[in-house]
C-alpha cells in the first residue's frame, strides 16, 4: 500500500482577499503581500525535496505556486494545473461582498456569518446552504464539491508512490473541507494565505499531520 505526503498551501492574498470578497471559480491577482506570502512559504519548505507539484487552474493558485518552487529550492519541477483542486464554486455571489453574502445564506439557518455556519452546522452544510440562497442554484452543494475534489484525491493516489512528497496548492475553504472531514477541527478558522497544511494520503486513507502553520517546519 502505498503511503505519500502532501503538503497543501493555501494561495498568497489577493485583491479579493484584501477587500474582502467572494472568490471561489471567479479571480483576482496576487497583492505584494500575497507574493510575500508564496515566497514566505516556499522559505518553509526549503529543504524537502518534492517528487511533483500542483496547483489550482486559478491564476492565484498557479502564481503562488510559481513562487513557491524557486524559494523552496524545488527549481527542477514544473507546475501541473488540477481544477479538482479549486475553492468551492459560489455562483451568483462570486465577487460579491464576503460578509453580506455570507449574513444572506446563513441568516435562514440563524447562522449569519460563515463561521456561525460552521460552528453550528459544519463547513458541507456551508455550501448546500450557499446553493440554496443562490436564486439560479448554480453554487456547488457538499457533493458536488466532494465528488470533484475525491476525483483529484484519487489522481494523486494514482500517481504517486510510497514516500513521495507532493506539493498542493491551493484555497482556504478547500483545505478547511478536506482536513475537516477528515480530521476532527475544533476552530472554524480557515488556513491563512501561504500557510501549511500536511496530510499523509495511502490508498484508502487520509491523516491530517498539522494545520495552516506559518511558522518553520521539520
Amino acid at each position: 500500500m502505498a503511503t505519500f505526503s502532501v503538503y497543501m498551501i493555501r494561495h498568497g492574498q489577493t485583491y479579493f482577499n484584501k477587500y474582502r470578497r467572494m472568490q471561489g471559480w471567479c479571480d483576482s491577482p496576487l497583492t505584494a503581500v500575497g507574493e510575500q506570502d508564496a515566497r514566505n512559504a516556499g522559505k518553509m519548505l526549503n529543504g524537502i525535496d518534492f517528487d511533483a507539484v500542483y496547483a489550482s487552474d486559478m491564476t492565484r493558485a498557479m502564481r503562488t505556486a510559481e513562487l513557491i518552487l524557486p524559494a523552496s529550492g524545488n527549481t527542477d519541477l514544473t507546475v501541473q494545473p488540477m481544477a479538482a483542486f479549486r475553492e468551492a464554486f459560489y455562483g451568483y455571489f462570486e465577487g460579491d461582498d464576503t460578509s453580506q453574502t455570507w449574513f444572506m445564506v446563513g441568516a435562514p439557518h440563524q447562522a449569519p456569518s460563515l463561521s456561525a455556519i460552521i460552528e453550528q452546522y459544519g463547513i458541507e452544510k456551508a455550501k448546500d446552504f450557499c446553493k440554496e440562497a443562490d436564486p439560479f442554484h448554480r453554487a456547488e452543494n457538499n457533493a458536488e464539491f466532494w465528488q470533484r475534489v475525491t476525483g483529484g484525491l484519487d489522481t494523486l493516489r494514482a500517481h504517486h508512490h510510497d514516500g513521495d512528497k507532493v506539493l498542493v496548492v491551493s484555497h482556504g475553504n478547500t483545505i478547511y473541507s478536506i482536513a475537516a472531514r477528515f480530521a476532527a477541527l475544533t476552530s472554524p478558522a480557515r488556513p491563512q494565505n501561504g500557510s501549511v497544511t500536511k496530510f499523509t494520503i495511502s490508498d484508502n486513507d487520509v491523516t491530517l499531520d498539522y494545520f495552516g502553520r506559518k511558522d518553520h517546519l521539520d
